[in-house]
């Protein structure tokens, strides 16, 4: 079952790190706008780890606290040694 963006959101373009933007992790991206929505959604120059990115109920959880929370967990995993 697809999911929606929750509106006021963000989380996915706040935790995570975006390499292919020079975006570290916990930071908001250039692109989130002040309704923390992306302002190239849809565009080809939006990066394809975020257009592969799909909102799901494990992910987003019950709030964007939790949504945070839970990405910030799995960049922290996902992170290479060094």
């Amino acid at each position: 079952m697809s999911l929606a963006c929750r509106p006021g959101c963000g989380a996915c373009c706040i935790a995570p790190s975006i390499s292919s933007l020079a975006k570290p992790a916990g930071e908001p991206c250039r692109h989130l706008d002040g309704d923390l929505r992306c302002r190239i959604f849809g565009l080809p120059e939006r990066p394809a780890c975020c257009s592969g990115l799909q909102p799901s109920a494990e992910m987003c959880g019950d709030d964007p606290a939790s949504a945070l929370r839970w990405l910030a967990d799995l960049e922290a995993a996902t992170r290479p040694p060094g």
